[in-house]
């Protein structure tokens, strides 16, 4: 008689959990509904619309400049492409510097940390003004000149150095037993990171790494202050041009196109693991 009891119990629990799950999210799709039409109601009366409208949604002006725009947002996509890996292999390579252990290692360890230190301190802005307009004015033989170059080059410094932390943070949250044991097999330190912590390290920080480079996707805008024609670049040189801002409305836009999808991908990846260590933990 128990285990049937039990079993009708746990139904009852879970339709009433989903009773309420629907109820909740009926009411918070109304509340939504009701905000945003508020809101549509509030801009749509406003008496200012009308030349908002002109100067920010103006149809004809989006025609125009949205081809310079989407020529822009293409290299948007191309520094994103570069600087990307270049962050999680230079960020993975400072955190397992760091994570050395014994005193041989203290000057790599001192110098990882100055590198986070120094990168995580300057506004990402100032790097690339920095690296963009100081290196090139040195004129050193051999040296690149590019601003994309040093644009890029600024991005993956400063993220870097936030992203080593969150590396870091993924090898800590590995149990030392892990090590011990790795190194009770005979492999040495490095071995050791390698084969028995980094998998289960990176496994772990996987969708902090995603919204990072949800973060990345979108600030390698910034790199158009250097003059490169990107998508916000492009939108602010055409509004210097007509004094409309339509232009950042249509930037916006294609930004989103990436940057949604890439959120939404995150969350899945994160519930998905999260799932997946409490059926484990079950």
């Amino acid at each position: 008689m128990g285990p049937p009891r039990d079993t009708n119990r746990r139904s009852a629990a879970r339709a009433l959990l989903r009773e309420e799950g629907a109820r909740g999210a009926l009411v918070a799709f109304a509340s939504t509904v009701t905000l945003f039409a508020v809101v549509v109601v509030l801009v749509a009366t406003s008496d200012n619309w009308p030349k908002v409208r002109k100067q920010y949604f103006s149809v004809d002006d989006f025609r125009t400049v949205f081809p310079s725009i989407r020529k822009g947002f293409w290299l948007d996509i191309k520094m994103f492409v570069y600087a990307a890996p270049s962050v999680l292999v230079v960020s993975l390579v400072i955190a397992v510097l760091r994570s050395l252990r014994g005193a041989v290692f203290f000057p790599l360890r001192l110098l990882s940390v100055v590198f986070i230190d120094l990168f995580r301190g300057i506004p990402v802005y100032l790097v690339i003004l920095l690296l963009g307009f100081g290196v090139p004015a040195l004129d050193i033989g051999g040296v690149p000149r590019s601003a994309v170059f040093w644009g890029v080059t600024a991005m993956v410094l400063s993220y870097s150095a936030y992203t080593a932390e969150v590396f870091r943070s993924g090898i800590e949250s590995v149990h030392d037993s892990q090590r011990s044991a790795a190194r009770a097999l005979g492999l040495t330190q490095w071995q050791s990171l390698r084969f028995a912590v980094l998998p289960q390290a990176v496994r772990n920080v996987i969708p902090a790494l995603l919204s990072t480079l949800v973060s990345l996707q979108k600030d390698v805008a910034l790199i158009g202050v250097l003059g490169i024609r990107e998508a916000v670049k492009a939108a602010d040189v055409y509004k210097g041009n007509t004094f409309n801002y339509t232009g950042y409305i249509a930037a916006a836009f294609l930004f989103l196109l990436i940057s949604v999808p890439l959120a939404r991908f995150a969350d899945w990846y994160t519930g998905r693991e999260r799932a997946r260590r409490s059926q484990a933990l079950a």
